[in-house]
């Protein structure tokens, strides 16, 4: 399941977009969803994939690899097309059977927020593929800086984040092998009714839960015995700098948004 899994996940690296400033990522990705959700016709949606393309041949990552992201949504994703071409009406009825029809506008939304959906994942996996969670956490207490001012604790915000992120692919391994144990005492997770497949999970929902608190209190005492105090006094190593690349991220936004301001409808 791990190997299955992209989201969470980060990459090492030497690429355009790993040496990248983590507050250009984060503030293209929030321009990159705001425009995916202003996209509203088929030209505005394709810019935005050959964008998302582009993105992944910047990270020098495989895109097979980059796709794996799309694996833990694609329930998602196949409930969405189905839940339009059912609800969704109006323009021309290309299928009619009794009081079920599949309209024209139905099918276009169905596309629509598909892809919408799967861009989104993509490009969020690509910020964690190539940004170490260290990384990750800086940027963020960066950006939210500001509201330190009016007391908002940043950093706490930024560290809890961080350690959700880097903790998914631990989590992905440890149900891997809970289901795996399972499974060799003789649970069967892929036959039987709905419901019964529901209660199979609870031989995996429990002891995951009781691994993720044991981890969790793990890891609040591995930081407490190492004088972690929050983030009152702390320096760092390596400083984070805009460079030339992140100067070419901001414009590369600019032309995006511009493109996808003139061609929507």
């Amino acid at each position: 399941m791990l190997q299955n899994i992209a989201i969470g996940q980060y990459v090492p690296g030497h690429s355009f977009l790993h040496r990248a400033d983590p507050r250009s990522k984060l503030l293209f990705i929030i321009l990159f969803a705001t425009l995916v959700f202003l996209a509203n016709n088929a030209l505005t949606y394709a810019v935005l994939i050959a964008f998302t393309l582009y993105a992944g041949l910047l990270s020098r990552l495989s895109l097979g690899y980059i796709l794996k992201s799309l694996k833990p949504v694609w329930i998602l994703i196949v409930f969405t097309i189905v839940l339009h071409i059912f609800m969704t009406k109006g323009g021309t009825v290309y299928f009619q059977w009794g009081w079920f029809t599949v309209e024209e506008r139905g099918v276009q939304q169905a596309i629509f927020i598909s892809f919408r959906l799967g861009l989104l994942v993509i490009i969020s996996s690509l910020l964690t593929l190539t940004t170490s969670p260290i990384d990750l956490t800086e940027g963020l207490e960066r950006l939210l800086g500001p509201f330190a001012r009016i007391g908002v604790p940043v950093h706490d915000i930024a560290l809890m984040m961080s350690i959700a992120i880097r903790f998914i692919p631990t989590l992905m391994e440890e149900t891997d092998k809970i289901i795996k144990a399972q499974t060799a005492r003789g649970a069967n997770f892929t036959s039987g009714s709905l419901i019964k497949r529901a209660q199979n999970l609870i031989p995996i929902a429990i002891p995951l839960f009781v691994s993720a608190f044991r981890r969790a209190e793990d890891l609040a005492l591995a930081m407490e015995a190492r004088g972690y105090r929050g983030g009152v006094g702390r320096t760092r190593l390596h400083k984070l700098a805009f460079s030339w690349r992140d100067a070419g991220m901001a414009v590369a936004g600019v032309l995006l948004a511009i493109t996808i301001g003139w061609w929507r409808a």
